[in-house]
Order: structure tokens, then C-alpha cells, then sequence
């Protein structure tokens, strides 16, 4: 079958979803399916056309290689919600003309950046006969009204809403990464049948549990292997709590042997730097994003991961920095709702501890805790790491998205496709074993 993947970050881009595009892009080409990937020349975030218009990405063990094409550029980058909204309008168009003139797909796999880029996917099920999958990364408007960027019963909130749920509805499948996802798709009027859920993964290719004396990543950014590294890696965006994770490091300055160590960027990247500038923190300090084929080591330069989501935004999004974390061995601690996606998989696998947002002391205590006792902190990394495979690795997940797109394309209906939380309900997966 013709695949068309429709994200606006892909290959080479860092980004999660550029990263799971990849994947799922590769696993389809090895099962002997063809794959054209639609993105934009921009790197996500950042200004200016710097990758080529066209490209064939080869893969390892495939019948063919990708076909990449890239449309337009941004060109405002992340200088303001004004200017993003621009930038989206732009992909949009150029991105439906390329869509609709691309040798026909079977299936549209729309991703959620820009947001509702799924509505191209809609009319080219009408006008062409593709099937529709809507792959569900974020929720929108759900997540600028959860973080006070629009207003709850605004104009434009109820606008988008209802395009959403236009979406939603008209997708022949809509593939959420969590249970808490799940309930508020289920919420918005989707029905049952067309809800799959499909968690999150990381690749476990170079992602081991290296030894601080013998990470490189972690020599080279001049940590001396004796010293606990509390680590933050990936986007930090408005979806996330700073503050909390702020306060906590001022508690824990001064520490000896104790340092923060912030990987990425995000728009909350800006809060953070200057709240490390104005405290006069000395034990933090910020990176630029690692490339992917250095991140098994610079996640594992970590002994300590944090994941934040701010309360009101779990089912909403769904952090994916969790399951690399877990490839490599290391326990998280979360800062959230305890009834999130990331909450629950960290209780029900023993893998990471759970705080409140605004609980700042809490934070620190936990951080002491597990920078105190490294045999927790091992024990915890193998839970983790033993959690992941068969569950949460991109082997498994990607092989359950191919399954889910055979079984669209086909034409057949029910539940084929096991839910892969711990904890699914029995009927659900006994409807997917049957």
C-alpha cells in the first residue's frame, strides 16, 4: 500500500514527531509498503528553508526508500503566536496542493502540527478515495485554553472545537498515545469503534544504560562522573510546569555533588534561563538538542530524569521523553496529575516517583531521595528498562501501526489492534485478541 505520512517536522529534524514519522516511515518500507513523507524544508521552530525540496531516504532491509517532500519554509520561526499561526498557514496551502497532487495514497496518516493539518486528510478521503488516520499528538484547542492562552468559551475556542470534533468524526481511525487521551477523544462524541490507542515508543538501537565513567557525551560536557546529574531532556513547552522544577533547584543549590542539567529548547526554555540567571543558580545550566544518534548517551548522562505536565494538560498531550528515559535504564520523576498517562505508567512499573505541580518541596525531596540511595535508583532504572520492551519500543509499536493501517486500508472493522497501557481493560483486549 501507498502511505503519506503529513507532519510538518520530518527526518532529519530532533523533534518527537519528526522521530516517530521516522520510524513508523521505516518499519512500513521494510514490510514492502511505499512511503512519502510531506514536511516542511524548515527544521521545527526555527526560520528559513535549510533542507532540500525533494529527497529518497533509503532504508536498511527496504524494498524502497522514502520518498521525502518538503513545501515551503517558515518564516517567522517561533517569534510569536501571531507569527506560528502565519507560518501554519502557509504549510497548509502548500502542503494540501502537494497532498492532493501526489500520486494517490491509500492512507493519509495526518499527524497534529501545524494543528488540524488532519482536515487535508478529510478531503482527500472524499475527493480521492484515500483512507483517513488521524494520529492524535495533541489536542487542540484543548491545550492553549489548558494553559491560559485562549479562553475557554472564546469564539475561537468554540470554532476550533468544532473543527476538532469534525476531525475526529470523520477519520476512518484516530490513534491516541495514552488512556487519559483516549477518555477525552471518547469525550469529544468520537465514536468507540474509531478510537485506537498506540502508545509512544523509543527505538532502543544505541539506547543502553552506559556507566558515568564511560559516557562520552557526559565527559564532554564536563561532568565529573562522581556528581549526580538530575537531567531535563527535550521540549519545554507551554504545555509543561517550570516553575515548580525552578523552585526546587533553588532549594537544592548549593548541594555538593548535586547538578541540573537541561537538554532541548521549547518556549519555556527563556523562563527557565532566566530564573537560573536571576537566583543566581549555580548548578544548572542549558544544551542545545542532542542530535538522535547521540541521544541513548546523553539521556544516560543522566542519573535523575524530569518530566513535567501542567495539571488541566494530561490526555491533552503526552510527554515522550518518558519512554527514552526508560530505554536507557534511568528512573523519571514527574511532575503532574498522578492520574496522567506518564503517572501511571511510572506507578504501575516501579519506575520513577510522582509529584504534584507547585509542590516544590516535595520535588526536592524527591530528588534527595534518589541522588541519596543509588541502589534505588539502579532498580528503578531496570524496572524501567524491563517495562519497555514488548511494550513501549518501536519494534512493537510500529508493528502494531502497521497492522492498524493494513487493517484500514482493508477495509476491516473492530478492534484488531491491542491497547498496550498496563492496566487496558480486560474486554478491550480480549475484543483486540479476538
Amino acid at each position: 500500500m501507498h502511505v503519506l505520512l503529513l507532519n510538518q517536522a520530518f527526518y532529519p529534524d530532533v523533534v518527537a514527531t519528526a522521530q516517530h514519522g521516522k520510524d513508523l516511515a521505516d518499519e512500513l518500507v521494510r514490510r514492502g509498503h511505499r512511503v512519502t513523507a510531506v514536511a516542511s524544508r524548515s527544521i521545527y521552530g526555527k526560520s528559513g528553508a535549510v533542507l532540500p525540496k525533494t529527497e529518497d531516504l533509503p532504508v536498511a532491509g527496504g524494498t524502497s526508500p522514502i520518498h521525502i517532500r518538503r513545501v515551503g519554509a517558515s518564516i517567522f520561526g517561533k517569534a510569536g503566536y501571531a507569527a506560528r499561526i502565519a507560518d501554519f498557514a502557509l504549510f497548509y496551502l502548500l502542503a494540501f496542493f502537494k497532498v492532493t497532487t501526489t500520486s494517490r495514497p491509500d492512507v493519509v496518516v495526518s499527524f497534529t502540527t501545524p494543528p488540524f493539518i488532519g482536515l487535508v486528510g478529510i478531503v482527500n478521503r472524499w475527493f480521492r478515495g484515500s483512507k483517513a488516520v488521524y494520529w492524535v499528538m495533541d489536542l487542540y484547542p484543548d491545550l492553549p485554553v489548558a494553559c491560559g492562552v485562549m479562553k475557554p468559551a472564546g469564539i475561537a475556542t468554540r470554532f476550533f472545537e468544532r473543527v476538532n470534533r469534525f476531525i475526529l468524526k470523520h477519520s476512518d481511525v484516530s490513534v491516541v498515545l495514552g488512556r487519559c487521551m483516549r477518555d477525552r477523544v471518547l469525550g469529544k462524541d468520537t465514536p468507540d469503534e474509531r478510537v485506537r490507542m498506540i502508545s509512544i515508543w523509543s527505538d532502543t538501537t544505541g539506547m543502553d544504560p552506559i556507566e558515568p565513567a564511560e559516557n562520552p557525551v557526559r565527559a564532554a560536557m564536563g561532568i565529573p562522573a562522581a556528581d549526580t546529574v538530575v537531567m531535563y531532556s527535550g521540549n519545554f513547552g507551554i504545555g509543561h510546569d517550570a516553575q515548580t522544577i525552578c523552585r526546587a533547584m533553588k532549594r537544592l543549590d548549593g548541594r555538593q555533588g548535586l547538578r541540573f542539567e537541561f537538554v532541548g529548547g521549547g518556549k519555556r526554555r527563556g523562563e527557565v534561563e532566566k530564573y537560573i540567571a536571576a537566583e543566581g543558580l549555580k548548578n544548572a545550566r542549558w544544551h542545545e538538542y542532542a542530535p538522535r544518534e547521540k541521544l541513548g548517551p546523553s539521556l544516560a548522562a543522566g542519573d535523575i530524569h524530569l518530566i513535567s505536565l501542567k495539571e488541566g494538560v494530561e490526555g491533552i498531550m503526552v510527554p515522550s521523553k518518558l519512554m527514552g528515559i526508560m530505554a536507557v535504564g534511568r528512573p523519571s520523576i514527574f511532575v503532574g496529575d498522578p492520574t496522567s498517562e506518564v503517572a501511571r505508567v511510572l506507578t504501575e512499573t516501579s519506575s520513577g516517583l510522582v509529584v504534584r505541580e507547585g509542590d516544590d518541596a516535595g520535588l526536592a525531596q524527591a530528588i534527595e531521595r534518589l541522588a541519596g540511595d543509588a541502589a534505588l535508583r539502579r532498580q528503578m532504572g531496570e524496572n524501567a528498562r524491563r517495562a519497555l520492551h514488548g511494550q513501549y519500543d518501536a519494534d512493537t509499536a510500529c508493528r502494531r501501526w502497521v497492522e492498524l493501517l493494513e487493517q484500514v486500508v482493508e477495509g476491516r472493522g473492530g478492534r484488531t489492534v491491542a491497547a498496550e497501557a498496563p492496566g487496558a481493560p480486560r474486554n478491550e483486549v480480549a475484543r483486540a485478541e479476538s
